[in-house]
């Protein structure tokens, strides 16, 4: 039903606990660490990036900080930020990275110019608006100094724009992947 769905999309765009932990209907169904998950990626950005203890690593729309988290046990010394819309998220995060954690909105990132050598943002700018959107991308552009490393929801046909028509829950701007271009 249509009020079904629209209380649905509503409660999982406040990325409350519902989101993160409750009935897999809003969200996760439970986000908990697995090192399987970002372990085996940190190899990858380290290379890729060059990352070393020296670097700055910022994400945008960290959740609970698991990348962030895996970032500083696999790379000592290595400076990590994270920065989420939901202070459920920032209160449930990885004990060890929470003091490198803020709440706060993309379009307005708290940091100086600048400020770090990689800037993340898996699955977050796509949640805003497209102003918010482009917004977002400027201010990631701004606090980054070198490299960035951004994912949002993109389609190349009407068959999976018509799947992420059904399935997005948080999205409130998803294109082509040209129109992203």
């Amino acid at each position: 039903k249509q009020e079904d769905k629209e209380h649905i999309l509503s409660t999982v765009r406040q990325f409350g606990k519902e989101f993160f932990d409750g009935d897999r209907i809003y969200g996760y169904g439970g986000y908990y660490y697995n090192p399987r998950y970002w372990e085996p990626v940190v190899p990858l950005l380290q290379k890729h990036y060059g990352l070393t203890g020296k670097s700055k690593v910022l994400d945008v729309g960290c959740a609970k900080g698991f990348l962030l988290y895996d970032l500083t046990r696999l790379i000592p010394g290595i400076t990590v930020a994270g920065l989420d819309i939901s202070q459920y998220a920032i209160d449930n995060s990885k004990e060890d990275v929470r003091p490198f954690l803020k709440v706060g909105d993309a379009v307005e990132l708290p940091y100086e110019n600048d400020s770090f050598d990689l800037v993340i943002s898996i699955n977050t700018v796509h949640n805003l608006n497209e102003e918010g959107c482009r917004r977002s991308l400027l201010e990631i552009e701004r606090v980054g100094r070198k490299d960035k490393f951004i994912t949002v929801d993109a389609y190349r046909n009407k068959e999976e724009k018509d799947r992420m028509d059904i399935w997005n829950l948080t999205a409130q701007t998803y294109m082509s992947v040209d129109e992203w271009k």
